[in-house]
């Protein structure tokens, strides 16, 4: 561990004395994301409250730079790392510049008096942020996640060596979350820091991180690069998933399949189906899919959503006992959907499913989803076209 620029030996973590996570061992490079994740309530925070001495340690230390951190003094700290927690700050009286400058204070003596120099940093730490335009208004008048943007800056201008951050995106939108992820990225790639945080989107923690580390049971239970880390089957197991699923390809979570069979058969593929099959889980009505081949865009959201999958292997043209699988789960179903529009060799037979659906009047369009299962106007009428769940028979044809 003494590579690290950063690293905890035998740390044992808790509250008032009873430890909660014993024998952490975990380490971080400069130009390196080490990213916490795991269930709520699993000690996440706990870890970086105790690196960053909020907690007291019950055991064991914290190396910084090759030094005890619990031998080094506040200011030595303070120029080193820098801090973003989830605690609400609430300064009276101040400006967001003037929050965004306490960064600069571990550099500025006892009378904490601002150079022009600190002043530049301030405002080019804002600037990063894209928070100028904020610099004059009351720290207590802006949104949590404007907040979170400033505390940022103030974490810059501190130029830090190391950043702490405990769930630094959970106040921002998709715009800003991205927006941090990057700055984050730019100081380690630039600046050479390194970056230890707590992250509940896994989708991020999987694109933005170098190492991962799982936090669970009382225990940090595996450390590992992303690719290690985030599988389909131990993804499920780290959070209990027991309603949906994680796809470790997309980086996303799926809902679970609406139980029964399928009421409609979608014809996809590259993609297409995609955004269907979400549709029709939304609206509870089960559906079958195929033939998608196994290394297809949709194979996946498929897998997951599907109440029946009907596919090929990788680079494999549909079988014939595959096609008539397809025309039997058709003959079953109320509805045929085909999102696809171009067929080539290997899916030549998904055109003759949609030919077949035609022919026995079943193919709707994509656009009909949306009536399927809306609430009619008046009771007991219903569109020709509406399948929702409380439908027993299948539509009239065109």
């Amino acid at each position: 561990m003494e590579n690290y620029y950063v690293y905890t030996d035998h740390m044992t973590v808790g509250y008032d004395g009873i430890p909660l996570i014993e024998n952490i061992q975990i380490g971080v490079h400069r130009g390196e994301i080490l990213t916490l994740i795991g269930p709520n309530g699993s000690g996440k925070s706990t870890i970086l409250k105790s690196i960053i001495r909020q907690l007291r340690l019950l055991a064991g230390t914290v190396v910084l730079d090759g030094n005890s951190m619990a031998e080094l003094s506040e200011q030595d700290v303070a120029r080193r790392l820098s801090i973003l927690m989830t605690e609400r700050m609430n300064p009276e009286l101040m400006s967001c510049w003037d929050v965004v400058a306490t960064g600069r204070y571990p550099y500025t003596g006892r009378l904490g008096l601002l150079s022009q120099t600190d002043r530049q940093k301030v405002d080019k730490a804002m600037e990063m942020v894209h928070a100028q335009d904020l610099a004059d208004r009351p720290f207590s008048c802006i949104s949590d996640g404007q907040r979170q943007r400033l505390l940022l800056a103030r974490a810059i201008c501190q130029e830090p060596e190391v950043v702490v951050l405990d769930e630094p995106t959970s106040f921002l939108d998709v715009h800003h979350k991205l927006e941090l992820l990057d700055i984050l990225k730019t100081m380690v790639r630039e600046e050479q820091v390194a970056v230890i945080m707590s992250l509940h989107e896994l989708d991020l923690a999987q694109k933005v991180s170098d190492r991962v580390v799982c936090v669970n049971r009382r225990c940090v239970e595996r450390c590992g690069t992303p690719e290690e880390i985030f599988t389909d089957d131990y993804i499920r197991s780290l959070y209990g998933i027991e309603r949906g699923s994680y796809n470790a390809k997309f980086g996303c979570l799926e809902m679970a399949a609406v139980p029964g069979p399928p009421r409609v058969f979608v014809i996809g593929g590259g993609g297409s189906g995609i955004p269907i099959y979400r549709m029709l889980q939304r609206r509870g009505i089960p559906f079958a899919a195929g033939v998608l081949s196994e290394n297809d865009m949709d194979y996946p959201v498929a897998s997951a959503l599907a109440a029946e999958l009907i596919s090929e292997k990788p680079y494999e043209p549909i079988s014939e006992a595959s096609f008539r699988r397809a025309c039997e789960s058709i003959d079953r179903c109320e509805r045929v959907i085909c999102p696809l529009n171009r067929f080539g060799e290997d899916n030549r037979q998904n055109l003759a499913l949609k030919e077949y659906a035609q022919k026995h009047s079943l193919l709707a369009a994509p656009e009909e989803i949306e009536c399927w299962a809306a609430p009619q106007k008046a009771a007991g009428t219903r569109s020709k076209h509406c399948i929702g769940p409380d439908t027993a028979c299948r539509p009239a044809a065109d």
